[in-house]
């Protein structure tokens, strides 16, 4: 799936049963490739995921669409979470 990555952020994220996972605040990128590896998300949903940092990461390889809303396969385990220093850093 080809995209802008400025057309990922401020997006909202839901799993593909519904329920809001939080909002895209930064695109992570493997340099390697050259792709786009994960999104790291705030403003999330704290009934969904129990978190301790101020959002997660979760996988590019589990979004399953990009339109006004970004829909990525549900998930059982919580994400890695981040930190404002590792998300610039």
């Amino acid at each position: 799936m080809r995209i802008e990555i400025t057309a990922l952020l401020d997006q909202d994220v839901y799993t593909q049963k519904g329920i809001f996972v939080g909002r895209v605040d930064d695109v992570v990128l493997d340099p390697d490739v050259g792709e786009v590896s994960g999104l790291a998300l705030g403003n999330v949903n704290k009934s969904f995921l129990d978190l301790k940092g101020k959002g997660i990461i979760i996988p590019y390889l589990g979004v399953t669409a990009v339109g006004d809303i970004i829909i990525t396969k549900h998930f059982g385990t919580v994400p890695a979470p981040y930190s404002d220093d590792e998300k610039k850093g």
